[in-house]
This record gives structure tokens, sequence and C-alpha cells, in this order.
């Protein structure tokens, strides 16, 4: 079994995992590296569990005992390819050691390091697989609250300049819902959610996918709440050497998003964003020159 499988047998059978279980099982989907290198004790108690817990994990997904599941992380790790990004230390440490420029070249780092890794085999077949969905779809909502909102806007905002029937939920006087009153099957909803998850994302995703829509997560695990209920979910990740979650990466997701399904409009999407053209330069809205600046003792 490769890391790929262990994966994918994970996932499908977290759901009738007992809880502590499935808390061992989500550190070990979403931490390889510390599965790898830490003793199985400190990866329990990170991962809030007993040391046992861990144990009977390594046993249920077939493995004789966990220094065998770690085993074969750490063959993985050795093959692969680590990178300054990989060592990132915690955010006031690193900061405290090496000043400013260290803490920004981590992060940076990091930042490159991932999405190089969203340009790998199983994260391009979903990207495929996402915008296909996106491009037969009649009606597109986007949902994303709290610090996923940017994404779930900048999304919304690309798909509407290609003309793409795109409604975005943003809770503005708490009306954001009522865009789902005429919802229908054949629609889609995507929906941002990156930890911590906000409750009433998970609700409102839930509610549409009743309604029959098709729910696309951009998400940052295989057993985050939205990718259990969702016919396509991107899972994008997160961490950081800085004290907040890095939402980079769910940003790129949301442009490659974008950008395949103008490809897959073609011709109707350039007309669209010609018009868009069109319509921005009657309201003078960009700026078409650089102003001049105004030299000392000249009249205005």
């Amino acid at each position: 079994m490769d890391l790929d499988g262990l994966a994918a047998e994970i996932v499908r059978g977290f759901d009738a995992m007992p809880a502590q279980i499935r808390a061992a099982a989500r550190y070990v989907l979403e931490n390889p590296r510390d599965v790898a290198l830490l003793s199985m004790r400190e990866q329990a108690r990170r991962a809030g569990v007993q040391p046992a817990t861990m144990m009977r994990l390594a046993r249920q997904l077939g493995f004789d005992g966990y220094e065998a599941l770690r085993e074969l992380h750490a063959d993985t790790l050795r093959e692969a390819q680590t990178g300054f990004a990989g060592k990132a230390g915690d955010h006031l440490t690193r900061q405290e050691r090496g000043g400013d420029e260290d803490l920004a070249a981590a992060m940076l780092g990091m930042l490159g390091a991932q999405l190089g890794g969203l340009a790998a085999a199983r994260p391009l077949a979903a990207f495929a697989g996402a915008a296909q969905a996106l491009a037969s779809a009649r009606r597109i909502h986007c949902l994303g609250l709290r610090a996923s909102h940017p994404v779930a806007w900048h999304l919304h905002y690309a798909l509407t300049l290609i003309g793409r029937p795109s409604v975005l939920l943003d809770g503005i006087a708490a009306i954001g819902a009522d865009a789902l009153v005429d919802a229908a099957p054949g629609e889609v909803m995507v929906a941002v959610s990156l930890q911590p998850y906000t409750r009433l994302t998970l609700e409102l995703a839930e509610h549409a996918a009743s309604r029959g829509l098709s729910i696309l997560a951009i998400t940052d695990s295989e057993v985050a709440p939205l990718a259990r209920i969702s016919r396509h979910h991107l899972v994008v990740p997160t961490a950081s050497p800085s004290f907040l979650h890095a939402v980079t990466p769910a940003f790129a997701a949301a442009e490659v998003l974008a950008a395949l399904v103008a490809g897959h409009d073609g011709e109707a999407a350039l007309a669209a964003l010609r018009r868009a053209d069109a319509h921005l330069a009657a309201l003078g809205t960009h700026l078409t020159r650089r102003p001049q600046p105004k030299l000392p003792g000249t009249s205005p």
C-alpha cells in the first residue's frame, strides 16, 4: 500500500470509525510528515487521543502495528524532495530567531511548495472534474463565509466576467440564503470552508444538496465536513509558519476553476469579456494612462 492507497482507505472507512479513531485518522491523513518523524506518543498528543488509539487505527488499516504505518510515511518522505518550506517552524520562534526576512522567506517558500503540489496528477484530475461540473451548470451559487468569503467572491466575480450565471451568497443583512429560494437540480453550489469550519457554511451546503444541487467544495481535507457531502471537492493546503492559515492555495484554486470554465465556454466567454471591457471603458472605471506628477509652483 502506498500513501494514496492509505488515504483512500481512511476516507472510505472514516464515517464508520469511532470518534477517537476518527481524530487519529484525520491527524494521519493531514500530517504525513509528522507521522514519519514524530514518536507515536507525540502524534497522539497532537491528535488529542491516547497512544493506544493510534495503535488501534494502524491495526484497523491493516498494519501489524503503528511502527509499520510510520515506516510507510518515512519511506515516502525519504523518496520525496524536501525543501526549505517543509522545515518551516513556529511563527514566533522563527521570527525571534531569524527576523522578519526569515519568516517572510519561510511563508513564501511554503506557499510555493503548496501551489506546486496542486499541479500533481490527483489535484489536476479534481480540477478537471470540477470545471466540467461548473461548465455544465445552469447556475452557480458561490458560498464562503468569514475568512473563506474572499475566495468565494473572487470566483463569483470571475464567473460573471465570462458571462456565467453566478449568485454570491454573501449574507449581507442576513438574507444571503434567500438566493436559494428557487435553486433547483442542475445547479451547482461552490462552497469554500477552511478549518476552523463555519457552521452556517455546512448547513447551507447541506440544504442546497437536499434541493438537488451538486456541491463543489474547496476545503482543506478529504474528511472535512464539506468534502463528505460534495460531489466534487478540491483539497487545498493551509499550513503556514504564520499564526494564520494560508488562504493563497484556495485563491489559486478559484482562479484555476474560472480559467478552465472560460475555456469550456470558448467564444461565449470571449464575447462576455468584450462586453465587460466596453462597459468598464464607458464608465471610465480604469485609468488609461499614468497621472502626471504635479510640479511645485505650477498652477492646478
